[in-house]
């Protein structure tokens, strides 16, 4: 008979107890090995205060589990225990991994397209507040999240937190070698909550806006304190590793080979590999996201038409986490008209990668989304829903750039195909054609062609004509033109922000005439 029982993906956890004198963080190690039949997965323990020790667990197989503790401290040396993993439940797909190589899905191979947003500090605000995120979130349609492990001080977030994250010594300082139980319990009980809205978190382990010291503790702080980090929150199903926001802004003090040093800590720590990213400050700036332990591209850079740029140079997804925000703020990276948002949203998509939302409408109190969660006061994310929508009722296998890079009309518009091609979506964004025909399938009457309206929300069949011929023109030595480029062309409504989704008809077969 198993000890507990816990969904596949599911969180279980056991707890024993320890020696509490001196510090158990530096001086007491322990883990646990669990086992399905021949398959063996060591699971590093934490301690969580109170001389309560713990270890978590995230079954990935259906089945019994036993598991067996291993330590130098006797106390939690030797202690067995089993498991029974079940089915898992409705809206649990398990932690997203890179498939397709440009793309992502959850491990039960469901797609899942990337539409994340940012709220840096929203753990560490008023419960209240805390609530009234997850609220917000429940019906704005972001399945991946943006948060920092510690609070930011920074313009419009300078409040003080609500636990510090460690404990205080007799001087009143924090002693960066005793993490206060009470931030990581809180932190982690609101990753458990997005989890139940279907949400990653994708959680950032160092900043620079920094007052308390986290960001200039040593880099044998730095390493226990990732090491930590991955025991204490690798079973959650729902958990991204991105290393920094902005890690080019602590070089001075974190060189790169320390960078280099987090990631392998989590290679050897997390027992599921979690996906693993980092994200930059300066847009000339861009980790290098080839080394093998970065398993997707996260970038910063407004340029969203340098996508398929990005894909090609590391091989991974790209996830422009920053594309700049919707907004009113003196800063000009946080002060974008919604519909250009969306718009680079849209582009971002068209050329195979991943775009971020962020939030940062100037308000008396400071309650400012992309900082302190809240209330979102904006148009984009409507839009943005809009789109996550409309993408996952077809797009299978994931978005692949039309045309190569610099290749004419794609270094203009943004056009990409789902898989073989049955679904295909090419958007005009600042043009504004009244005929178009470039990258449509070459059989009129196989496919249905719809004119989307990216702001206005509206999806509206077109009207379908011959494909126009272009004037041969010459270009020096190439000769462009003179031959229609698709079998058919479509009508388009002068206006910008305009995109067509190109469908494969779904013949239905009466059951009478098979």
């Amino acid at each position: 008979m198993s000890d507990a029982t816990v969904e596949k993906w599911g969180v279980f956890e056991a707890s024993f107890d320890g020696p509490s004198s001196g510090n158990p963080y530096l001086d007491v190690a322990f883990d646990a090995v669990f086992t399905h039949k021949s398959r063996a997965v060591r699971v590093p323990g934490f301690y969580d205060g109170n001389g309560t020790y713990r270890i978590r667990f995230m079954p990935d197989i259906e089945g019994e589990w036993s598991f067996l503790t291993r330590s130098r401290t006797a106390a939690l040396d030797g202690k067995t225990g089993s498991l029974l993993a079940t089915e898992p439940s409705t809206g649990n797909h398990g932690p997203v991994r890179v498939r397709n190589k440009f793309h992502f899905a959850y491990a039960d191979g469901t797609p899942f397209l990337s539409f994340g947003t940012t709220c840096y500090a929203w753990t560490h605000q008023p419960l209240d507040m805390q609530k009234q995120t997850l609220e917000t979130l429940k019906k704005a349609r972001f399945n991946k999240m943006r948060m920092g492990v510690f609070p930011k001080d920074y313009p419009y977030n300078v409040n003080e937190p609500l636990h510090a994250c460690f404990e205080r010594g007799a001087d009143g300082k924090e002693d960066f070698d005793r993490p206060n139980p009470a931030s990581f319990q809180h932190f982690e009980k609101q990753v458990a909550a997005l989890c139940e809205l279907g949400i990653e978190a994708d959680i950032i382990i160092f900043h620079p806006y920094d007052r308390w010291g986290y960001a200039d503790m040593s880099a044998k702080q730095d390493f226990r304190y990732v090491e930590y980090l991955a025991a204490r929150l690798a079973a959650y199903r729902n958990v991204w590793w991105s290393l920094a926001n902005e890690y080019d802004f602590l070089i001075d003090t974190k060189p790169m080979e320390q960078w280099d040093r987090y990631f392998h800590i989590l290679e050897e720590n997390d027992p599921y590999q979690h996906l693993r990213s980092i994200h930059n400050g300066d847009v000339t700036a861009n980790f290098d996201h080839r080394k093998p332990w970065v398993t997707h591209t996260c970038i910063q850079n407004p340029d969203v038409k340098r996508t398929q740029e990005w894909r090609d140079a590391y091989g991974k997804p790209v996830v422009n986490d920053e594309p700049e925000y919707e907004g009113d703020i003196l800063q000009s990276w946080g002060n974008l008209n919604a519909q250009e948002l969306v718009h680079r949203f849209w582009i971002t998509m068209a050329r195979g990668g991943y775009a971020g939302h962020g939030e940062t409408y100037s308000h008396p109190e400071d309650l400012i989304w992309w900082a302190k969660g809240g209330e979102l006061r904006g148009e984009a994310w409507k839009r943005i829903a809009f789109l996550r929508d409309l993408l996952e009722a077809d797009v299978k296998h994931g978005l692949e750039p039309l045309g190569i890079i610099g290749e004419w009309p794609w270094s203009r518009v943004s056009g990409a195909r789902d898989g073989d091609g049955d679904f295909r979506l090419i958007y005009f964004g600042e043009h504004q054609p009244v005929i178009w025909s470039t990258g449509l399938p070459v059989d009129s009457d196989d496919y249905d062609v719809d004119l989307i309206d990216t702001w206005e929300m509206t999806i509206t069949p077109v009207e379908k004509v011959a494909a126009p011929v272009p004037h041969p023109t010459r270009h020096g030595s190439v000769v462009r033109g003179g031959q229609p480029d698709a079998a058919f062309g479509v009508k388009i409504p002068r206006k910008p922000f305009q995109a067509l989704r190109v469908r494969r008809k779904r013949w239905r077969i009466d059951p009478c005439l098979a």
